[in-house]
């Protein structure tokens, strides 16, 4: 209907010269009349021109005004001729009416402000500030002063309205041509193609979006992170098994079963299957007896270890039962230099807060050779974390159960203008390796962290929920960049 009415005018009149008052004379929404000439300006059926017009609107709190009156008003009207105590005014307005209405009544001298007593001090009044609200809301115009004090009382604000002025177009018509926008079998068969007129073109028009998979950012970080290691060398361990033995988990690491890490509070241990079926019973002697009384030159921890505590099955808490499993199959076997890495989820019973979920990803790194020293560990790390374009790195000694010497490495954040953490590393002990099978003079340096870190800091994300688990916002998700880890510093 506002596209015939639209046209219809145009064909007896030059322009159409504003679409508000056109859509009010013809009883049209705006909404519509903007939409039509938004499509017939597209067709060139009209030349449309934008107009812009500020105008003051009505807040919430100014259209209740206009209905009630204003707060002062309300006041003056409730004040009997002999008074009334400000108690009983104020049940009898309301707070925030009373309150207003105290302090606009008396600065227009309504009023009477006693302490204990409000009275009326003149018998008349006009409430302009209801009047000017019920002006603007027809439409019509008010003095500036009326408009600078209805606004600092925030009653109105200012809205900038949009129409058109629209003139006829190149291809005006009284009616809108119906153009073919498909070549159809019909038309071809009936012969009517040669008679149609076909819509344009529009080369430049986007084609629809398409719905496609996109790559969470900790696999385009875990994926350069890959990168780096396959090309210092490393190859990938197989990490494929979330539910472990807490022989593998713990007892193989030299973590002796009172260690606090194994309590429920720490770990997640399975009810079904509760335990494990299979482990290696010569090897597991050979852990039974290290724990219980040492050997290989150390006394142990000297005390009862129990089966039943080894065979108990949970999520692995860290990527280094993949790493005894794996280093034990090697021990099997005639002595070989070896490189290894994984990068996978595990778990631990956490509280969940910023910084900490109850799962995430490990990165592990571990070098298989004869006579490595701390040295050796120290130059790798400089290595790979330069890699990963942490140049400035610290460490400091720590405690693990299964690495002797141990340390925290510490990398400094240009952006924080601080050492941070990044994980740790040490050497494994001759308690963990040689019940494995391997020989005395072979040396395991390893080195871990999470995967979770690195990429907060590149995204800029300062909580893990909003990085990893239901929190978290698909147009991230969608819309981050390029992982360009480690690029930089290889190049200079």
């Amino acid at each position: 209907m506002a596209e015939e009415a639209i046209l219809g005018y145009l064909e007896k009149n030059t322009e159409i010269s504003d679409s508000g008052r056109f859509a009010d004379e013809f009883g049209l929404d705006h909404n519509e009349v903007v939409n039509v000439i938004k499509s017939l300006n597209g067709f060139r059926y009209v030349d449309a021109e934008d107009i812009k017009m500020e105008k003051w609107v009505l807040t919430k709190e100014g259209e209740t005004y206009t209905a009630t009156g204003s707060p002062e008003m309300q006041l003056f009207l409730a004040i009997p001729p002999e008074g009334i105590p400000r108690e009983e005014l104020q049940k009898k307005l309301g707070p925030s009416i009373f309150k207003i209405g105290c302090a606009q009544a008396a600065k227009n001298k309504w009023v009477e402000m006693g302490k204990q007593m409000i009275s009326r001090k003149v018998h008349h009044v006009e409430d302009k500030v209801k009047n000017s609200l019920l002006q603007i809301k027809d439409g019509k115009e008010i003095y500036d002063e009326d408009v600078k004090a209805l606004k600092a009382r925030k009653l109105i604000v200012s809205q900038t309205w949009k129409g058109y002025s629209v003139r006829r177009g190149p291809n005006y018509a009284p009616r809108r041509k119906k153009v073919a926008t498909d070549l159809t079998r019909e038309n071809l068969q009936r012969g009517d193609w040669r008679e149609l007129e076909f819509k344009e073109y529009n080369f430049n028009a986007k084609g629809q979006p398409l719905f496609c998979g996109h790559l969470h950012p900790l696999l385009k970080v875990r994926q350069q992170i890959k990168n780096i290691f396959r090309q210092m060398g490393f190859e990938e361990m197989p990490t494929n098994n979330y539910v472990e033995s807490s022989f593998w988990n713990f007892d193989t690491l030299f973590q002796p079963q009172q260690h606090p890490a194994r309590d429920a509070h720490d770990t997640f241990f399975l009810k079904a299957p509760s335990t494990t079926r299979e482990l290696p019973e010569d090897y597991v002697e050979r852990v039974k007896q290290v724990h219980e009384t040492g050997g290989y030159g150390s006394r142990g921890y000297g005390y009862n270890w129990k089966r039943e505590e080894a065979n108990k099955n949970l999520l692995r808490t860290h990527t280094t039962a993949v790493t005894s499993r794996m280093l034990y199959m090697l021990a099997q076997k005639p002595f070989a230099p070896k490189k290894y890495f994984s990068i996978d989820r595990v778990f631990r019973n956490e509280a969940v807060d910023r910084t900490h979920l109850a799962e995430f990803h490990q990165i592990e790194g571990l070098i298989c050779g004869r006579g490595l020293t701390l040295g050796d560990l120290i130059g790798v790390l400089y290595d790979f974390f330069s890699r990963l374009g942490m140049s400035k790195l610290r460490f400091k000694p720590a405690y693990n159960p299964y690495t002797e010497p141990s340390m925290e490495i510490f990398s400094y954040h240009e952006g924080f203008k601080k050492w941070v953490e990044v994980g740790n590393s040490g050497m494994f002990r001759p308690e963990m390796l040689l019940p494995m099978g391997f020989p005395e003079d072979a040396r395991i340096i390893a080195w871990g962290l999470s995967l979770e870190r690195p990429t907060m800091i590149m995204y800029g994300i300062d909580n893990i929920r909003d990085l990893f688990g239901h929190k978290v916002d698909l147009s991230l998700v969608k819309k981050n960049p390029i992982c360009r880890l480690g690029i930089e510093a290889r190049s200079e």
